[in-house]
């Protein structure tokens, strides 16, 4: 498996419950999740955030995000890891359903990279 995707953000219910909503259209692609602190309050945790790239079977990952510090956190994450992982500013939910959905139907990258740009946060 080429490329997997990851989930962070800083409510446990949403970085739990949005894969649940994309293992619908991508029921073969990997996809791992971190949310909340280590206590499961608000916020995020770059422990879990490192966890979730470990437990990703894939070698690449499309990461997305909802808040700037789970960004930053991604960014340490990506640092210790060998894997290459892509982290999108875009719209949490949609992207990561586009991005799951043209990855199990083996779209390729540069496509998915192209559409992804089109949800891309404004004012970043």
């Amino acid at each position: 498996m080429e490329y997997g995707i990851l989930i962070v953000s800083h409510v446990p219910e949403i970085a739990k419950g949005l894969p649940k909503l994309l293992e619908q259209v991508a029921p073969d692609i990997s996809i791992t999740y971190a949310g909340g602190t280590e206590e499961n309050e608000i916020g995020t945790s770059i422990n879990k955030i490192t966890q979730a790239v470990d437990n990703n079977s894939a070698d690449k990952i499309l990461a997305f995000y909802d808040l700037g510090s789970a960004r930053m956190n991604l960014e340490m994450a990506s640092e210790m890891s060998d894997k290459e992982i892509k982290i999108h500013d875009t719209a949490l939910i949609e992207s990561a359903y586009v991005a799951a959905s043209l990855l199990q139907v083996n779209t390729p990258i540069d496509e998915i990279e192209k559409q992804l740009a089109d949800l891309k946060v404004k004012g970043d």
